[in-house]
């Protein structure tokens, strides 16, 4: 439990000193006031974490020094006393901005669990504000609609910057949802076509008998069903830029046609006789190993190499820590504005959940987490309880696991949840504080950072 400076407001002397020598037996550091008077020239000249007040005091009573610091002290814990028949009051008190209430009479043990949680939730105010700092440090950090903060990333960006004036053929890796489509955006937007038109298709969603005719465009008549002359994808993408996603699911046959018409910007739509000329740039993207597929016979080599002058690998989430809690804070914003919601952020618990899953579904995954976390939030924070995650959870048990591995990852969990408070998770777990200390040091267990 961490020590904090606890200040004790009470016109009553003996219970002034009794609290301060409950406090000091377990290291607190006490300041006494008899009155609100005498506690405000404290706080002015004391730095201070907690504030026990009691409610009924002559001169300024409780609820009006209560609101003299939150005014003037809004970071301050304040915990108000009163006793067992004026617990309406002591509601009062929360509502105007206390953090808890202890009735009198009340014995050490009581006020002890109370001022450990008022620890904990010193801590956490801590942890929250080194998040908010590192991502105030972030802030700002992207490029285009791309946000990152991560040196991977920052590494794409600066290709993104190189390769954007060059007007060469660009291919895009990385695994689904990395946000592979953003990064050809950013080369459109910072290239000497982002005037033009940027035209995307994903080659693996479209059935491959309709490919060709979603690429190339077809003539009226040219089969059953085409009424009218359609333009294809790359005619649409004339002075501007083609993204073909998925590249790696074309069929060789069309591969050859692709091909044909990347080095001679002419190509005859579907049932024409006609060519038909489109000055493009073309951006693809990929989720598989390019290579492998050339090797398979499944990619041909001259086409590779013709899309492939440029690569840029785009990295997992996983891979980049800081771009989580960046990017999850940035999805707050967005659905939170959407939905007309007050969300604020995130708690530093759902950020340390967030930071150990390890996103099989990258950055698409993280955005449906927390737009689901915004609709079921019932606070201006999101919690942890309030992340739901669809693939492996974090920590998640292996096949055949050992009874002690099993036993650690069940304590793990449990101060996971319990933000490392270790009387409280001793007592969910139905063992003392020695004994859980003890579980802590033979399984090699440490407090994510």
């Amino acid at each position: 439990m961490g020590i904090l400076n606890i200040m004790v407001v009470d016109d009553e002397e003996a219970m002034r000193e009794s609290l301060a020598a409950w406090l000091e037996s377990s290291g607190h550091q006490v300041g006494l006031a008899e009155n609100g008077l005498k506690a405000l020239d404290l706080l002015e000249s004391g730095d201070y974490d907690l504030v026990l007040l009691d409610i009924k005091m002559p001169g300024m009573d409780g609820h009006e020094l209560l609101r003299r610091l939150r005014e003037h002290h809004p970071g301050i814990m304040i915990v108000m006393i009163t006793a067992y028949g004026s617990i309406e009051s002591a509601v009062t008190a929360m509502k105007e901005g206390a953090n808890d209430y202890l009735l009198k009479p009340f014995d050490p043990k009581q006020l002890m669990l109370l001022i450990e949680k008022m620890a904990s939730q010193k801590d956490m105010m801590a942890d929250y504000r080194l998040v908010r700092t590192r991502l105030s440090e972030l802030e700002g950090a992207g490029f285009g609609d791309l946000i990152a903060g991560s040196e991977s990333m920052r590494s794409v960006f600066r290709q993104i910057e190189e390769v954007a004036q060059a007007d060469i053929p660009v291919l895009i890796t990385g695994e689904t949802g990395t946000g592979k489509e953003l990064v050809a955006r950013a080369i459109h937007a910072q290239s000497m076509r982002n005037c033009g038109p940027f035209v995307a298709i994903n080659c693996g969603a479209v059935p491959q008998q309709l490919l060709e005719s979603e690429l190339f465009g077809h003539e009226r008549g040219a089969f059953t069903g085409a009424i009218r002359t359609r333009l294809g994808r790359l005619e649409m993408a004339d002075h501007g830029s083609l993204f073909l996603d998925e590249v790696g699911e074309i069929s060789t046959q069309m591969q050859v046609n692709l091909l044909r018409a990347l080095e001679e910007k002419r190509f005859l739509r579907v049932g024409g006789s006609r060519e038909v000329e489109s000055d493009f740039r073309l951006i693809c993207a990929t989720h598989r190993n390019m290579q492998a597929l050339v090797e398979d016979g499944r990619v041909r080599t001259d086409f590779f190499y013709r899309i492939n002058v440029i690569s840029i690998h785009v990295p997992p989430l996983r891979e980049r820590g800081d771009d989580i809690a960046l990017l999850a804070r940035h999805f707050v914003k967005q659905f939170s504005s959407e939905i007309s919601k007050p969300i604020q952020e995130l708690t530093p618990n759902a950020y340390r959940l967030l930071v150990r899953h390890s996103w099989p579904g990258n950055v698409r995954e993280l955005l449906n987490v927390i737009e689901r976390a915004v609709v079921v939030s019932r606070g201006p924070l999101i919690d942890a309880a309030d992340l739901t995650f669809l693939g492996p959870e974090p920590g998640a048990v292996k096949s055949g696991a050992t009874l002690m591995e099993l036993e650690a990852l069940h304590v793990r969990r449990t101060l996971d949840e319990c933000d490392w408070n270790v009387s409280r998770a001793a007592e969910i777990l139905g063992i003392n504080r020695g004994t859980l200390t003890r579980h802590i040091k033979k399984h090699g267990l440490q407090r994510p950072c």
